[in-house]
């Protein structure tokens, strides 16, 4: 077991559920003791030779209890739950990408939490990624999503939701930094009912969608805690549970500083901050 997998709690009795599956595809990797080629060459070959994703090849998930190892960006799911095409408040928006797996907690907030919005009349959440049926990296999209422990919900107008294909709706002009028209109380009623799910770790939204939220709610500002300005993040949010207690090698991320964290909104929107903040974004 390598340093970086000891780092994030990977086991290999855990994880073996989650890749004995993929030794078929692993074994069509190039020879690592070949002859060693010139720079470019080498680049070039190793490119064209290396295997597609296996994890991305899987189609189903792993026989077992369900176990969510390692981290967020680097950890493996066993015994993974598929969400349903369609359900109360909610449907899969991209189901031609199968990512559509998680532990049985993430299904069972998101049929919760489509369920909450449903009764309150506030349309059909369209579910976005979750995890491949072994979780792992995927490839293409996410570094996280690896742990059966994330999932996107699209922002879309609850009218639009099962006519035809669903096209994702800006909530922030990202040249501008500022909402569009799309965006309005029925984002924050979402957000809010997300947040108060105890399962919830945290949410990643996009820093202009935190600062309108900060600015227009009441004296009821706990929820917001929960709310972390990210990159990107305009036509969706990104929930992220906590590592549920069947998954002791589960790794926790670190815990959110206390507040509600809208004195930091700032940092993410001054142009002077691009070069901190593209140094932490590749860290």
């Amino acid at each position: 077991m390598s340093s970086a997998m000891r780092a994030v709690g990977w086991s290999p009795v855990a994880c073996a559920l989650a890749v004995c599956a993929l030794g078929a595809a692993l074994a069509t990797a190039p020879d690592a003791t070949a002859r060693p080629l010139a720079e470019t060459e080498a680049k070039e070959a190793a490119a064209a030779s290396a295997p597609a994703n296996p994890w991305a090849q899987v189609r189903a998930p792993s026989t077992g209890a369900p176990r969510s190892v390692g981290g967020y960006s680097a950890g493996c799911l066993s015994g993974a739950a598929r969400l349903p095409a369609r359900g109360r408040g909610f449907m899969v928006a991209e189901p031609e990408r199968r990512r559509v797996f998680g532990h049985p907690a993430l299904v069972a907030f998101i049929r919760a939490l489509g369920a909450k919005v449903d009764a309150s009349g506030l349309g059909v959440l369209p579910i976005g990624d979750m995890s491949q049926p072994r979780g792992g990296p995927a490839p293409s999209g996410h570094a996280s999503h690896q742990t059966g422990l994330d999932a996107d919900i699209w922002y879309v107008d609850g009218q639009r939701a099962g006519k035809g294909r669903l096209e994702k709706v800006a909530m922030v002009d990202l040249e501008a930094n500022q909402p569009t028209a799309a965006f309005g109380p029925r984002i924050a009623r979402v957000l809010t009912m997300a947040a108060a799910d105890p399962r919830v770790d945290r949410i990643f939204v996009n820093p202009v969608i935190k600062r309108e939220l900060c600015a227009g709610v009441g004296q009821d500002r706990a929820w917001l805690h929960k709310l972390r300005p990210w990159w990107l993040h305009h036509e969706h949010f990104h929930v992220r549970l906590v590592c549920p207690a069947d998954s002791p090698e589960c790794a926790p991320q670190g815990a959110i500083p206390a507040g509600d964290g809208c004195g930091e909104v700032d940092w993410w929107l001054k142009p002077k901050a691009e070069a901190e903040r593209s140094e932490k974004r590749k860290r």
